[in-house]
């Protein structure tokens, strides 16, 4: 008996049928949608897994419309009501009310931007001022102390040094496929706190919040990141619930060769990111290092450095004294404090003064005192720019020593010694100057250098102030003085949006200092004539914008844009551009996010199109 054979083309034919059969069974299955593509883009479920990695599998919005709840296969899965935006945002600050502890207000907030991220922006956005103290500092600071007690689900990415020589494969986990920003840390020096491992995953989640709700960055397009070098915090690595790896840092050098391979893999998988850097303890080697390569900035160094300047040079016109009569002390002589100082000098500089007298007006303050030249010790290579030749050998060991010593007219704090601006010390200001310029800038608030209360009664109400974390107002003469905040988010969401914008190869210094300069000139008149330092909190979002044309401006005249066509715009038509790819968590036609050309046809940085914006 002769068995039949088939040809190729009839294996061919038979595996087509099949998968023909196949599809129309799929098909047959599936349940029927009765709304536009449009409309599903918008407000589709989490559970294809291609969007965000950590939210609820269903979004079960109470504002979503018959249609809508049909759509999605929620109705009478949440109450028949239909609930406008306002209504939903007056629940959700009831329930934060309700909240009696910072970190339980944290942890309400964090939840719901893991589980409906366009009410979570909305709510942030509506009410900044009151919000934005739980979402960043100073309560982030409490929760990354905590974070492996209150962990409940991923919220970003964690790199262990284990994985080195694979971080590529690592990398490719992360579920977004358009990613514009990142924000990075390895948790060595949180805020004031120090060494918190893998804990310090609360500052790159709430960094990127700030990104979204103040300069419209699609959250979808941010990717937190903590590497674990280990920790030298032995309470952590007594924790029994600590989550970090249980070693010692690995050297400066392991450091290095890592981060080499970090941001290879990064670029690789997002060819143009832009790459900031957070709490380091060692910041400065890694933006020298990369700075030049890729798209990189670090918000400490010169995040910090611009808003402070930002609110210098108001605090300077208010003052009313030339600019080369200043003489500026600062307690504190680390990263933050010399990047902020070196801001400063450049305004200086920009102004006509030479450099070697602009770093004359500066005395940087250290545990050890006096940063001089003679002082017996090595000094840290960032602390020698500033370091003092004109002491004639008379060393001195604490701040008030070189408060009588200089007379100066500005106080900065960047040293996270609480209460060091003593009132001995105020008052001495206030006796030097009619207006002293008093700026205790280190986080948390029980960190910080002095209080805005004590600065009014120490100055007799007279003082210049701006502190980093927020103050309560005071009143005087029945009119109530709101404190000035220095606060990074006034400036980093503008660059980071202005940076993603213009597809800067570089960030350069000349865009930060431009970050700055728009900040200033940002003030409204009814903010310039109570004398604010800063814009309303409120208004943070059209500052973004502001600061985003500074930016992108101070971009095209380095050359180091490449989104050419923005050149061809007005200051006014390039705010519209701006504002026209901020995310709206309001709108809700679909959402706008990343670079696009001005006649509005939207594409990714990477030449693809853009697809609408899921939440």
């Amino acid at each position: 008996m002769t068995i039949p054979t088939r040809s190729s083309s009839q294996y061919v034919y038979t595996a087509l049928v099949s998968a023909i059969v196949l599809l129309v069974a799929v098909l047959l299955t599936r349940r029927p949608c009765d709304c536009s593509d449009d409309y599903m883009s918008v407000h589709r479920s989490f559970t294809d897994g291609t969007h965000s990695p950590h939210p609820a599998s269903i979004d079960f919005d109470t504002s979503f419309d018959e249609e809508a709840r049909k759509a999605l296969h929620i109705k009478g899965l949440v109450p028949p009501a239909i609930e406008g935006f306002s209504k939903q945002e007056k629940r959700c600050l009831e329930q934060i009310h309700l909240k009696s502890t910072a970190i339980d207000k944290y942890s309400y907030l964090s939840n719901l931007r893991n589980t409906n991220a366009n009410m979570f922006y909305r709510l942030l956005i509506d009410n900044m001022r009151e919000l934005t103290p739980y979402v960043y500092t100073p309560t982030v600071g409490e929760a990354c102390v905590k974070w492996s007690h209150i962990y409940e689900h991923p919220e970003g990415l964690y790199l262990s040094f284990t994985d080195k020589g694979n971080l590529r494969s690592v990398i490719a986990n992360w579920p977004q496929e358009n990613v514009e920003i990142t924000v990075i840390t390895d948790g060595s020096r949180i805020l004031g706190l120090g060494d918190l491992g893998v804990n310090g995953m609360g500052i790159p989640v709430g960094k990127l919040a700030l990104y979204s709700g103040c300069a419209g960055i699609h959250p979808e397009r941010t990717l937190p990141i903590t590497i674990d070098f280990g920790t030298d915090n032995t309470e952590f690595l007594a924790d029994d619930l600590y989550m970090g790896a249980r070693h010692r840092r690995v050297s400066e050098e392991e450091q290095k060769e890592f981060m080499d391979e970090m941001m290879t893999a990064l670029t690789d998988r997002w060819r143009s990111i832009v790459i900031q850097f957070e709490d380091f303890k060692s910041p400065f080697w890694s933006l020298e290092r990369y700075r030049n390569t890729y798209t990189v900035f670090n918000d400490d160094i010169q995040g910090t450095g611009a808003v402070i300047l930002g609110g210098m040079i108001t605090a300077f016109k208010a003052a009313s004294r030339p600019l080369a009569d200043n003489k500026l002390v600062f307690m504190g002589a680390g990263s933050a404090a010399v990047g902020v100082a070196r801001q400063i000098c450049d305004l200086f500089v920009r102004n006509g003064i030479p450099e070697e007298k602009a770093k004359q007006m500066f005395w940087l303050v250290d545990s050890r005192g006096l940063v001089t030249a003679d002082r017996g010790d090595k000094l840290a290579e960032h602390k020698l720019f500033f370091q003092r030749t004109d002491n004639d050998g008379v060393q001195c060991k604490t701040l008030e020593e070189v408060v009588d010593l200089v007379r100066p007219t500005a106080l900065v704090g960047l040293c996270t010694i609480g209460g060091i601006f003593t009132e001995p010390i105020v008052r001495k200001m206030a006796s030097f100057n009619e207006a002293p310029i008093i700026f205790p800038l280190s986080n948390p608030s029980s960190k910080s250098e002095c209080t805005y209360a004590q600065a009014m009664e120490w100055t007799d109400n007279r003082v210049v102030f701006a502190s980093g974390s927020p103050f309560p107002a005071v009143t005087v003469d029945g009119i109530e003085k709101i404190p000035g905040q220095g606060n990074n988010m006034y400036v980093f969401p503008g660059i980071g949006l202005a940076t993603i914008l213009c597809e800067a190869a570089h960030v350069t210094d000349s865009m930060i200092y431009a970050s700055a300069a728009g900040l200033a000139s940002s003030l409204n008149a009814a903010e310039r004539a109570r004398g604010d330092l800063y814009p309303e909190l409120q208004r943070v979002r059209e500052v973004s914008v502001v600061v985003a044309r500074e930016v992108i401006r101070a971009a095209q005249k380095e050359g180091v844009d490449r989104n050419k066509m923005l050149q061809f715009l007005s200051d006014a038509e390039l705010e519209d551009y701006i504002r026209g790819r901020m995310y709206d968590p309001k709108d809700t036609a679909g959402h706008k996010s990343g670079a696009a050309s001005p006649d509005g046809a939207s594409g990714s940085r990477d030449g693809s199109p853009r697809g609408r914006a899921n939440l």
